[in-house]
């Protein structure tokens, strides 16, 4: 009997403990703690921890800053149910957080990669996948959890402030280049944030701009290479644009968010919202953006009162709080993951010299004037002695160092003419002392200012002509930042002294037999049709990272030859562009940021056309399928690039397969020079029901590198859905029957193989029409 009474009371005090063992979050309760949540708990999770404008929240919290000092934010944690914070940080081009700290003699810098246009340059997308796979390491071993990045919005105007940040003026490109990012990344063990969804294409006003645009365009453009990015790397996170997109908030609008992202993608991440956008917290949570950030106490406010009122559904709120909690257990932070602070920034600052140099592109190389033989250069250009790493804004980098071309030829076996050399220095010395006070006075997202070019410098010139200097090389440099936009005068165009510093350099080291090299170290396309007869070679060499003058070193010298190829049209003139009457132009400059324009905090203004409302005419002709259709002359094709050898393509093959098909070729180098090429493919319907482009991207391979007489054979698998278009009658994707042509070249002018396949069944794949233009908006047609 005694016996029994003692197992019955162990049997009690083992209930009573277990009873009483606290709740904890775990990837299996994750219902049971939704349900245990407060609703103020629940509000505070799907708002930022940073609330500022609560000093009692924040105090509470506080934690960006002292968990990981210059990341961008955190979210709001819940001890007592083990919900830890989330820490975000930027950017694209690698980990964005301070590089000192205070009290601390450890640095805490991150490498600085070539930016995105570089990246997508590469067409490559096993490099961009180990470049990922490196900032998220860094990601990792820094301590923060989701990266900010990558940015795959669609280079529409080349004065975008942020082309930089992206990747290209066409959706596949776009799409497979951010799933490799992502894909890289996300290896590690921590999360993305794939932005800014949708259709942000410009910085002017971008908090409340309305980009107006048919159904198609929308479609098959601007969320086409969000599509193929979520199906094809399952992002952890996608952050909502700033921008209404007809008549809508992006962040606000549940057809973008729920129907098409998640119930017709797939996608089953969290979405959060760029930093302060939108202004409806409770219309947020019931459109299905997760998380606003960087959070203010208003939203929590408005959010908690929302449920209490009947404005706001708990079950909506509660659908957000699960998906954030589906988050957390994913990230290292809640898995207990000790971080080292020791990221590999060696192996990293080698992987980015090898990556920039493969994303360079050679526009132009007359007589094989690259790779040079010559040894002893003219050194031209302030930007040479300050090299352009990457852009400004979130998009920035805080790196160790950057090697600027000045350095990175005299430590690779170049010497410089000497008297030019120490001109320039103390020009570029003078010019920082002038420009100091002025750095000081701008905020953190603004673009640098530039160092002006040398004055007079046409006596230089004849010296450098007539010394012993070989070969003269001129560096152009273009920066950029968020929140603004790009000018055309000085700025896509050539400023004054560039134009005059160019002219007198090619006049007088042609006249003595010497070659003369321009570099662009610039952000975005420029216009080079009216001088490039100037120069023998153009390397485009974007913002090439931290490892910048050593990349372009290597290519000069020949240990590597470029194969970058262009992921965005280079016009002979601005108003070549389609979107050019549709786009910002020269707004005046203010020190101020321009995100914010022209914005109204009572409510929508709709006075200033391209800032407050942009109407996207030029539908669906973007870039290079404009200029192929209207059969407009460019100083520069999409997906041109050329190499130090040369390549021919052959034995072209298409095979049918049960849902699309399989292109083949023989690609063979049939110069001396190793290098690497790109195959692309295009498609053209001959008859088609709709307008359409009269050729599209569909596919893309890069060879190995390949020596002279070497040949391999390329593969590409298109699916039939790559043909569709989206028709807006039958509301869906529509596979036309007919003839279509697949074509294959190495850019989007020289496609010299062509087959002919036939569609013999019609296809039409209905999809929602809930992402509807709002009351008093309509589709531009």
């Amino acid at each position: 009997m005694k016996r029994v009474l003692l197992c019955c009371l162990a049997t009690i005090l083992s209930a009573s403990v277990f009873a009483a063992a606290p709740l904890k979050l775990t990837s299996k309760n994750i219902d049971k703690i939704v349900k245990e949540l407060t609703l103020e708990e629940k509000a505070h999770l799907v708002v930022g921890a940073r609330m500022s404008d609560n000093k009692e929240a924040a105090g509470e919290v506080g934690y960006t800053r002292k968990i990981i000092p210059g990341a961008a934010g955190t979210t709001y944690p819940v001890p007592r149910l083990g919900i830890p914070p989330v820490v975000v940080a930027d950017g694209p081009a690698g980990l964005r957080i301070s590089p000192t700290r205070e009290g601390d003699s450890q640095s805490y810098y991150c490498t600085g990669f070539p930016v995105g246009i570089h990246l997508a340059s590469t067409w490559n997308e096993d490099i961009i996948y180990n470049v990922g796979a490196a900032i998220g390491q860094e990601v990792k071993e820094y301590g923060v959890d989701v990266l900010l990045a990558p940015g795959a919005n669609i280079m529409r105007n080349p004065l975008c402030g942020r082309n930089f940040e992206y990747y290209s003026e066409d959706p596949l490109l776009t799409g497979k280049t951010a799933a490799a990012m992502i894909n890289g990344v996300e290896s590690n063990g921590v999360g993305t944030s794939l932005k800014h969804f949708a259709v942000n294409n410009q910085e002017i006003n971008r908090l409340a701009n309305d980009s107006r645009l048919s159904m198609r365009a929308l479609r098959e453009i601007y969320l086409r290479n969000f599509e193929i990015a979520v199906k094809e790397s399952q992002p952890w996170t996608i952050m909502t644009s700033y921008n209404y997109i007809n008549g809508r908030h992006a962040s606000e609008d549940s057809g973008l968010l729920e129907t098409i992202l998640r119930d017709e993608w797939g996608f089953e991440g969290l979405v959060m919202t760029d930093w302060s956008g939108g202004y409806d917290a409770v219309g947020q949570i019931a459109a299905g953006n997760d998380l606003l950030m960087p959070g203010k106490y208003w939203q929590y406010n408005e959010i908690v009162e929302g449920v209490r009122s009947g404005k706001l559904a708990e079950a909506d709120l509660d659908k957000c709080v699960r998906r954030m909690l589906e988050l957390i257990v994913r990230t290292p932070r809640y898995q207990g993951y000790k971080f080292s602070n020791k990221p590999d920034m060696e192996a990293h600052a080698k992987l980015t010299r090898e990556v920039a140099a493969e994303g360079f592109v050679l526009l132009k190389n007359d007589k094989m004037s690259l790779p040079l033989k010559e040894r002893k250069v003219a050194l031209f250009g302030s930007t040479s002695y300050n090299f352009i790493a990457g852009g400004a804004g979130s998009g920035n980098v805080n790196r160790p160092y950057v090697v600027d071309l000045r350095s990175g030829l005299l430590g690779n076996g170049f010497t410089l003419y000497e008297p030019l050399d120490k001109r320039y220095q103390k020009h570029m010395a003078a010019e920082q002392k002038r420009l100091a006070p002025i750095v000081k006075l701008r905020k953190w997202y603004e673009y640098a200012l530039r160092p002006n070019e040398l004055q007079r410098p046409h006596a230089s010139i004849i010296e450098a002509a007539q010394s012993d200097a070989e070969v003269a090389i001129v560096t152009i440099g273009r920066n950029s930042a968020e929140a603004f936009d790009r000018h055309i005068e000085r700025d896509f165009l050539l400023c004054p002294d560039e134009e005059a510093l160019l002219t007198a350099v090619s006049r007088e080291f042609h006249k003595v037999g010497k070659r003369v090299i321009v570099v662009l170290n610039i952000c975005s396309p420029m216009e080079v049709a009216s001088w490039r007869d100037k120069a023998d070679a153009i390397l485009c060499c974007w913002m090439p990272g931290q490892e910048g003058g050593n990349s372009v070193a290597d290519v000069l010298l020949g240990r590597v030859s470029p194969s970058g190829h262009l992921p965005i049209s280079f016009p002979i003139d601005y108003e070549d562009v389609r979107s050019a009457k549709n786009f910002p132009r020269n707004v005046p400059g203010n020190g101020l940021n321009q995100s914010r324009f022209n914005i109204s905090t009572v409510g929508k203004i709709y006075d200033v056309k391209n800032i407050d409302y942009t109407n996207y005419e030029e539908d669906i002709y973007v870039g290079y399928r404009d200029y192929a259709t209207r059969k407009v002359e460019v100083a520069y094709p999409f997906g041109f690039g050329l190499t130090y050898s040369q390549f021919e393509m052959s034995n072209m093959e298409v095979k049918e397969g049960k849902n699309g098909y399989t292109v083949k070729c023989v690609v063979k180098n049939i110069g001396k020079f190793p290098a690497k090429q790109v195959v692309q493919l295009y498609s053209s319907e001959l008859n088609p029901e709709v307008d359409r482009p009269i050729i599209e991207l569909r596919g893309y391979k890069k060879t190995p590198l390949l020596k002279g007489g070497e040949e391999a054979v390329v593969e590409i698998v298109i699916s039939k859905d790559n043909l569709m278009t989206y028709n807006e009658k039958a509301n869906g994707w529509k596979l036309t029957k007919g003839d279509y042509d697949l074509l294959l070249g190495f850019d989007s002018q020289t496609l010299p193989l062509k087959q002919r396949i036939t569609i013999t069944k019609e296809v039409i794949k209905p999809v929602s029409t809930l992402m509807k233009p709002a009351s008093g908006e309509v589709f531009i047609k």
